[in-house]
């Protein structure tokens, strides 16, 4: 991946978990009924996407990561 996608997906998956995180912090509405989407995994997973995504916008700026 080039630049471009991979800060724009940098950026889609740091709004992803915040809106999750928002989303998964409010008091349950038992009149709406129950959640029916996992707000705190969908959290989790998109912050470990953003995390190796940094990872791989390091390789780019040649910082070397990993074996050998």
């Amino acid at each position: 991946m080039d630049w471009p996608l991979t800060l724009l997906l940098l950026v889609g998956g740091a709004a992803l978990a915040s809106f999750a995180g928002w989303r998964g912090a409010r008091p349950p509405d038992l009149v709406r009924g129950p959640r029916l989407l996992p707000w705190r995994l969908i959290m989790v997973l998109s912050a470990a996407a953003v995390l190796l995504g940094l990872v791989h916008a390091a390789n780019l700026l040649g910082v070397e990561t990993g074996r050998r």
